[in-house]
């Protein structure tokens, strides 16, 4: 049986790997939780990896899998939409349904790191992990770079994003620089600047004015094949 912490960071974490497709930071724990400081989060993991309901992913910093909720659990905490599964792994990964899946279009790679040339044309398309992704309004890109390795997105990967030029703070968006360089990163609002995180200590993260940045989409699913 689970306390009511350890019950409240599951769902949390659960909730976030629905709604984003990646685990959250330990700082987001320790604030969804109220909690003094991040020992107190590492404690709970701990406990609920003990007790068979979380893993922890090996050469992933921050990476974690739920395994199981309680039986009890609702589908999701209050206050949040819904979120479909949102993860492939692998080309030949079998199918439980026999929906034809959504062909996303492929707009080129995105640097998950130093900012790369803007997003151009379609190169190719790739089958949507979630048949209710429009095309009309999602795009992919493929992921070139370690600056967001402790978020669970490696280079190589191919992230799905929502068309959209808003984001809240908290979000991983595609940002255009200075309408030249897009980038992946996360997106906060700093006063009257932009951040733009990465999630990965080796690199920094990028200050810049608003007008300088203009979001043109946000992370919704992942696609990682395995060869």
């Amino acid at each position: 049986m689970l306390t009511k912490k350890q019950r409240e960071l599951l769902l949390f974490i659960n909730d976030r790997i629905k709604e984003t497709g990646v685990s959250p930071s330990f700082d987001e724990m320790k604030e969804a939780l109220d909690l003094a400081s991040k020992s107190g989060i590492h404690r709970l993991i701990t406990a609920l990896e003990e007790r068979g309901f979380l893993r922890r992913l090996a050469h992933r910093a921050r990476a974690l899998e739920v395994l199981k909720l309680p039986e009890s659990a609702v589908p999701q905490a209050p206050g949040r939409a819904p979120f479909r599964p949102s993860v492939v792994e692998g080309a030949g990964s079998a199918r439980k349904t026999t929906a034809r899946p959504s062909m996303i279009p492929v707009m080129g790679r995105i640097a998950a790191g130093t900012s790369i040339e803007a997003i151009e044309h379609e190169t190719h398309r790739v089958a949507a992990p979630d048949e209710e992704l429009d095309p009309d309004t999602h795009f992919a890109l493929e992921v070139q770079g370690e600056s967001m390795i402790n978020a669970g997105i490696l280079d190589g990967d191919t992230v799905i994003l929502k068309k959209t030029d808003h984001a809240a703070s908290g979000d991983i968006v595609v940002a255009l620089i200075n309408e030249e360089t897009a980038t992946l990163k996360r997106f906060r609002k700093k006063g009257g600047s932009i951040a733009l995180e990465a999630a990965n200590p080796a690199f920094g993260t990028q200050i810049f004015g608003p007008d300088r940045v203009r979001i043109q989409g946000k992370l919704v699913a992942l696609v990682r094949r395995y060869h």
